[in-house]
C-alpha cells in the first residue's frame, strides 16, 4: 500500500538553556501536535510515534498525546535510536501503514537538552564506580554507546577519529560551518510557514553571522591539536517536529493532496567509535536497494551533527553540493536529538519541488536511518 506524507510542522529550534529552558518537551511537542491536527483537520489518528533520546523516561509520546488533547483511545509510542529516533519514528509509521495496520499516524520527535536529567547507575552496576558527574558517585548524563568506550565526550571523539582517519583539516570543517549558517540565514522565509510559535518564540535561535575569524577562535573541546571545534560541531538544543503519514485509502476518502509519497526506508550500522559515518553508509544502502544514484536525487538532507559528515559527502559527490542541505543544517540550526530526523524531513519538504528527495541521519552508537521520498506534482 502506498504511504504519503500530508505535510509537517516544527517548533523553533532553540539553543539549550535559553528560551525553552523551563518548558518540558512534552509540552512544546504538544503545541506542534495541536497545530498539525488543526492544519490537516485530523478528527482521528491511529497512533502518535515520537522519538526522544535524553528525556525523563517513560512513554513521553503518550503524555504528549494526552496533553495535545487527543482522545484517550489514541495509541502512542516513544522511540529511542538516539539522534536517529525521529527518522525511525517515520520509518515505523511507514511500515505500519504500508502493511495495513494503520491508516494515519503522526510521527516525529521532541527533545529538551535543557531538561536532560542526571541519572545514577545502580550500586551493583560495575559502572557505578567509574563515572562521576556533579560530584555524585555513579552519576551520568550521557549514556554508554559502545562496549569499548564510556566517556561523556564519546560523540566528539568519534568525529575526531573520522577526521583523523580521512585526513580532514579544520579549514575544511570550518568552511562547512560557515556555509551552513549562511544557507540557514537565507532560508528563513522559506521555512516560516513550517514553524509553530511556542511560548512567544517563532524563529530559530542558533543561526549566527559567522566569519572566518570567529571560526578560528572557536574552542577545541578535545584540546590543542584536534580539529573538532565548538563551531564545526552542532550545538545542543530544544525542539520538536512532526509529520502526518497517511495511507492511499485515507488520502482518497478525505480527498487530500499529500506533499510527497514515501518510496522506501532503510536503517544500518557502522563502527560505534566512528558514528558520523552512519549517515553516508545508510544513504548509500537505501539508494542501492532502489537501483538509484545520488545523481537521481533532486534534494538531499544529511544531519550535520559534525561538519565531518558534510566533508565526507562533498569528497564523494563534489558536483552535488547545490542539492545538499540547501537550507543549511544542524551546524546552524542545532540538533535536538530525537527531533532532528523529522526536522530533516520538513526541510526536505520545503526544498523539494519535484523529483526524489533523501534524508539520512547518523545516530550515537553507530546507527543510521534514511528515508527516500518523491514529490507529488
Amino acid at each position: 500500500m502506498n504511504v504519503y506524507i500530508l505535510g509537517g510542522l516544527r517548533s523553533p529550534i532553540v539553543v539549550a538553556n535559553t528560551k525553552f529552558k523551563m518548558i518540558r518537551p512534552e509540552i512544546f511537542g504538544a503545541e506542534v501536535l495541536k497545530a498539525l491536527r488543526e492544519k490537516f483537520s485530523l478528527e482521528y489518528v491511529d497512533e502518535i510515534i515520537c522519538g526522544n533520546a535524553v528525556g525523563t523516561g517513560g512513554n513521553i509520546s503518550r503524555l504528549m498525546t494526552l496533553l495535545a488533547g487527543f482522545d484517550d483511545s489514541t495509541a502512542a509510542l516513544t522511540v529511542d535510536r538516539q539522534c536517529a529516533s525521529g527518522a525511525s519514528a517515520i520509518s515505523i509509521a511507514y511500515a505500519k501503514i504500508s502493511c495495513g495496520l494503520a491508516e494515519v499516524i503522526i510521527a516525529g520527535g521532541a527533545e529538551s537538552s535543557s531538561l536532560q536529567p542526571l541519572k545514577i547507575y545502580h550500586k551493583n552496576d560495575d559502572r557505578f564506580n567509574l563515572t562521576t558527574a556533579d560530584n555524585i558517585q555513579g552519576a551520568y548524563r550521557t549514556a554508554q554507546f559502545s562496549p569499548n568506550e564510556l566517556n561523556p565526550l564519546a560523540m566528539l571523539k568519534g568525529a575526531q577519529r573520522v577526521a583523523e582517519a580521512e585526513k580532514i583539516s579544520k579549514d575544511e570543517l570550518d568552511a562547512w560551518a560557515l556555509k551552513s549558517h549562511q544557507r540557514a540565514a537565507n532560508a528563513k522565509n522559506i521555512l516560516k510557514n513550517f514553524i509553530v510559535e511556542v511560548a512567544g518564540v517563532r524563529e530559530d535561535t542558533g543561526i549566527k553571522n559567522l566569519s572566518k575569524k570567529i571560526l578560528e577562535r572557536a574552542p577545541l573541546p578535545l584540546g590543542e591539536g584536534t580539529v573538532i571545534s565548538a563551531a564545526n560541531a552542532c550545538r545542543i538544543n530544544d525542539g520538536a517536529a512532526f509529520v502526518v503519514l497517511a495511507s492511499e485509502n485515507f488520502v482518497r476518502e478525505k480527498n487530500l493532496s499529500p506533499a510527497v509519497q514515501i518510496v522506501d526506508v532503510a536503517t544500518g550500522g557502522v563502527n560505534p567509535l566512528e558514528s558520523p559515518r552512519g549517515a553516508q553508509v545508510v544513504a548509500d544502502k537505501l539508494l542501492r536497494k532502489n537501483n538509484l544514484t545520488y545523481e537521481d536525487l533532486a534534494a538531499i538532507e544529511f544531519n550535520e551533527a559534525f561538519a565531518v559528515i558534510d566533508v565526507l559527502f562533498e569528497r564523494a559527490h563534489p558536483n552535488l553540493i547545490d542539492k545538499f542541505n540547501r537550507l543549511g543544517g544542524a551546524l546552524a540550526y542545532g540538533h535536538p536529538y530525537g527531533a532532528s530526523g523529522v526536522i530533516l524531513m520538513i526541510h526536505l519538504l520545503a526544498a523539494l519541488k519535484s523529483g526524489l528527495g533523501l534524508l539520512s541521519i547518523a545516530g550515537a552508537g553507530g546507527t543510521g536511518e534514511a528515508v527516500l521520498i518523491e514529490a507529488l506534482t
